[in-house]
């Protein structure tokens, strides 16, 4: 098993690669499930049904111009981006996720001893198409 580090992740909102603005970023995959448990069963049955998921982003506060998290991220709140997720960086074959997700949330937290730092949520909306790069 090869392990890969975290620092290669790539972030794009859109067309706006945020990677240098992020320290963390998290995928989450669901599925529902349905009971389809009938008489003469000792436990329950299940079958999956509708896939669900969301993201988050968080890193350090920038204000850059059409690039930083503050003008990539939090204009489109409440409305649906273009999120690309490539895990172990660009490259010929590596992996990546590509989805579009509704921006739910956008924190800026401003501590008087510290950086400020901004975080967000998605909800992801239909599929994750999963492939590697070409």
């Amino acid at each position: 098993m090869a392990r890969k580090h975290g620092k290669l992740t790539i972030i794009k909102v859109g067309a706006n690669d945020i990677s240098a603005f992020c320290n963390s970023s998290e995928i989450t995959r669901s599925a529902d499930t349905h009971d389809v448990t009938t008489y003469g069963n000792n436990s329950h049955r299940k079958d999956g049904g509708l896939l669900d998921g969301g993201f988050k982003a968080s890193g350090f506060y920038d204000n850059t111009a059409a690039t930083g998290p503050r003008f990539s991220v939090m204009t489109g709140i409440g409305t649906t981006q273009a999120i690309t997720r490539q895990v172990e960086g660009t490259g010929t074959g590596k992996p990546q996720e590509v989805f579009n997700a509704v921006l739910t949330s956008y924190v800026e937290s401003n501590p008087v001893a510290d950086m400020i730092t901004w975080s967000a949520e998605w909800e992801i909306d239909g599929d994750v198409t999963t492939t590697a790069q070409a």
